[in-house]
């Protein structure tokens, strides 16, 4: 399975790190290798409760692309 992780540093430097097909599953780190390790962590605990509470798992996001605005 693959999904999409949305990496975003917040104003303690600290990487936040969500998977928009799985909403509710967050985990951060302080490098972006330690943010990526715990997601996949959190990802894989998010899909097991799911497994367990006979919910299907969803399908990762299509990203189309991005938008830049002149702001």
């Amino acid at each position: 399975m693959r999904f999409t992780v949305i990496l975003e540093k917040d104003e303690n430097e600290v990487y936040i790190a969500t998977v928009p097909a799985l909403p509710g599953c967050i985990s951060d780190g302080n490098t972006v290798e330690e943010a990526m390790a715990n997601i996949k962590e959190a990802i894989q605990g998010f899909i097991d409760d799911m497994i367990a509470d006979g919910e299907a798992i969803p399908h990762d996001i299509d990203i189309i692309g991005n938008v830049e605005l002149n702001a």
